[in-house]
């Protein structure tokens, strides 16, 4: 990630409405929420969403796609990846003892579902 890119993501995110809806959008992965939907629940009107919305958008952390009337938004969970890659890019000068709290902390916060091991039962 270009040293730009970051900062627009950055300055998208450095306003309160936006940041909780780029949460909020987040919890919905991946199937995303309506634009009036994501309005809604944050308390905002349409129009003042409609602006945080191309915001996040031109920042490349949200997408949208139009599904008939609607237009569902999403987190871009590869922007979520550089973006944190690039804060963590030269990490502890090579030293990864220093790193591993922070790497673990950034493990999935839903880890695989594990499955249920088939009993064979035996005559």
């Amino acid at each position: 990630m270009e040293l730009e890119q970051a900062i627009l993501a950055f300055a998208a995110l450095a306003q309160p409405t936006r940041l909780d809806v780029f949460r909020l959008l987040m919890e919905h992965e991946p199937d995303g929420l309506p634009a009036g939907e994501i309005a809604r629940h944050m308390a905002v009107p349409h129009n003042t969403m409609s602006s945080h919305l191309a915001i996040l958008t031109r920042a490349g952390l949200v997408e949208a796609e139009r599904q008939g009337r609607s237009i569902i938004y999403r987190a871009k969970l590869d922007a979520v990846r550089m973006l944190t890659g690039f804060l963590v890019k030269d990490c502890c000068g090579g030293r990864p003892e220093i790193c591993a709290p922070l790497i673990a902390d950034l493990a999935p916060c839903c880890p695989p579902k594990k499955t249920a091991a088939k009993e064979t039962v035996r005559d």
